[in-house]
């Protein structure tokens, strides 16, 4: 066992936040100090064991002793707050970036990876012998720089499984063919660690590569009965190949939950040993779950402590508040560190700036209103209030605002949960709500000190010959959606595809019609590739470099590069054109009341920019 003082471990998640040379820094101090405290261990992001074989330009390395002196800062931090810390070792293979000048590609065969594209080449016995040592090397660093755990990435596509996998691994030696066979360099590999270090090791292996012609659990509970028969103190179980099956690997919302708690169960039950579950668990519901119906030894929490670093200590009851939500869209965590920003969180505007604008108590209380209650009005009046001001909040409709209809779209109910979230925050907070439309004369003279414009936007319809009805977003709702029609969505953005995505659910005949050359603009990319994968199987005509030029009943002409052509028997139109902001406050209550613009009414943009927004604007309003 790994005697921590609670099963709480934090898996391993990218960041990014180094500046080029692989060597912790106060970013990395601040992360995972505020995300250690009351966990049972840490696991930090995938630690490179040279630089030639980088995920990231800004990843953390143990390639070199120069490395040992930040990482030994970083693990007395962790260990003062009571928790252990655990180095995790993976070579990428082929799966090493190939953006990154100077990485190099090795593999169990010469085979790229059809997301990755670089060819690599099919090891020898010297290259396996140089890995072995890479890995001896980056483990006795490990230990001299005290960590407490080693894990060995056995899965996701990485080196270890490019050997183990029937999808990659065709060689014809000793060391590809039967399952003895492809799992023999993976084991000297852990046979050459033991030998180098005196702490435990975790085994991380995906239980399902989730692609046909990969190996599977049936495979992966005989890999885990010999590695606890090798002495391995634990195996984390995930799922899926970052190079063929990334929705498993990056357990995104499009992927059914569970999946991968009932793969860790069956192989705790069978191998008989210590087993760490862990998959989109974001809730004290799911905690429950997985203690009470699968008596889970270890309970990996990945983004969920991304998104709320209090997550184990709400549960505990050691920590006031509610919990927030982390929805698996993988749009700041994965988006951000693909940017080259770094780890960032929809839901959570700090992430990467810990310690940096904490929201300090102020010393004299104004009272603020604020014009909208979406996420931007909402989080604005929440961090207010923390900070000791008086808000009260005008929404003359739902709390939540047009992300209300965020969730419609098909998979995407998790989003949902962030609108819950706020609404528990507003009400715990003691926030006065006005469920009504903020307007000037109750803005002016009622005593407020500042006025926050947070009142969205809307559609933005261009002047079509003929258009008289349409329809947009809220098209999704239930009591609105139609069947067995043929709809013409104008667009073909994020919202106009998602929009698309849902109508064809329901046996519609969908034409897309884009102004532009270029497809889901702004759509996070995994959710895109799949998508855009439904709609081409689905025969969705998608007319690109085209706009609508006139509508005459069921008769609509489009235009592309100067020839006209019709698209006959549309039923209904969707305008998914663009947003631009409501913003009709501004003038009206200039140079009467201190304003403030966030969000959408600001400039329209996602849901990350307008709370982050709303976050650091609370931290410039500050008494006279």
């Amino acid at each position: 066992m790994l005697s921590l003082k609670n099963p709480f471990i934090f898996a391993p998640v990218k960041l990014g936040y180094t500046t080029g040379n692989g060597k912790v820094n106060q970013r990395h101090l601040n992360f995972y100090d505020v995300r250690s405290k009351n966990m049972g261990a840490v696991t930090y992001e995938p630690l490179y064991l040279d630089k030639g074989l980088r995920e990231l330009p800004t990843q953390l390395g143990i390639d070199d002793d120069d490395k040992i002196e930040g990482l030994i800062v970083l693990n007395n931090s962790v260990h003062d707050n009571g928790a252990k810390a655990i180095a995790h070792l993976n070579h990428p293979g082929r799966m090493a970036n190939p953006k990154l000048p100077g990485n190099y590609f090795l593999s169990s065969v010469d085979t790229a990876c059809e997301n990755r594209g670089a060819v690599p080449k099919a090891m020898d016995r010297a290259d396996r012998l140089q890995v072995i040592s890479l890995f001896q090397d980056a483990a006795r660093r490990a230990e001299k720089a005290g960590f407490d755990i080693i894990e060995l990435q056995f899965g996701h596509g990485y080196l270890m499984a490019q050997f183990i996998s029937p999808a990659v691994n065709t060689r014809q030696d000793e060391y590809g063919g039967s399952f003895e066979n492809r799992i023999k360099f993976p084991l000297e590999i852990l046979e050459n660690v033991q030998k180098a270090i005196h702490i435990p090791i975790i085994a991380r292996i995906s239980g399902d590569e989730m692609t046909p012609n990969g190996f599977h659990l049936e495979d992966m509970i005989r890999f885990a009965k010999i590695l606890k028969k090798k002495g391995v103190a634990a195996i984390h179980v995930t799922a899926g190949t970052a190079c063929s099956t990334p929705l498993w690997f990056f357990q995104h919302m499009f992927v059914p939950k569970g999946k991968t708690w009932e793969m860790a169960a069956r192989l705790k039950k069978e191998v008989g040993m210590p087993v760490v579950f862990v998959g989109r668990i974001n809730s004290a519901k799911d905690v429950d779950f997985l203690l009470n119906e699968y008596h889970a030894d270890y309970i990996g929490l990945g983004r969920a402590l991304v998104a709320d670093p209090g997550f184990t200590g709400k549960y505990l009851h050691l920590v006031e508040g509610n919990i927030r939500p982390c929805p698996a869209c993988s749009e700041g965590c994965l988006g951000g560190v693909k940017s080259g920003a770094g780890l960032g969180c929809v839901v959570n505007p700090i992430v990467g700036h810990e310690g940096e604008n904490p929201l300090q108590p102020i010393t004299k209380k104004k009272h603020i209103a604020v014009a909208g209650g979406g996420l931007a009005g909402m989080q604005a009046s929440i961090s207010l209030k923390k900070r000791g001001h008086q808000v009260t909040l005008f929404e003359k409709d739902r709390l939540g605002g047009q992300f209300n209809l965020a969730w419609l779209p098909p998979k995407k109910e998790s989003l949902k949960e962030i609108v819950d979230y706020f609404k528990n925050e507003i009400r715990d907070a003691g926030i006065e709500v006005k469920h009504e439309k903020a307007k000037v004369e109750n803005l002016v003279g009622k005593g407020y000190d500042g006025v926050i414009i947070a009142t969205g936007s809307v559609p933005v319809v261009p002047p079509i010959k003929g258009l008289k009805t349409y329809y947009w977003a809220d098209f999704l709702e239930e009591n609105n959606l139609p069947e067995d029609q043929t709809i013409l969505v104008v667009g073909g953005g994020l919202i106009g595809i998602e929009m698309a995505s849902k109508l064809v659910d329901l046996n519609n005949k969908v034409i897309i019609v884009e102004m532009l050359d270029e497809i889901a603009r702004g759509m996070e990319m995994l959710e895109k590739k799949l998508t855009l994968q439904k709609l081409n199987q689905k025969n969705i005509p998608i007319h690109l470099n085209t706009k609508v030029v006139e509508i005459n009943g069921a008769r609509v002409t489009i235009e592309k590069k100067g020839e006209t052509s019709t698209l006959e028997g549309i039923d209904k139109i969707v305008m998914a054109t663009g947003m631009k902001p409501v913003d009709e406050l501004k003038a009206k209550l200039a140079g009467k009341v201190p304003l403030y613009i966030v969000g959408d009414a600001a400039k329209p943009g996602k849901a990350q920019e307008a709370i982050a927004g709303a976050y650091y604007l609370a931290l410039t309003i500050e008494p006279d």
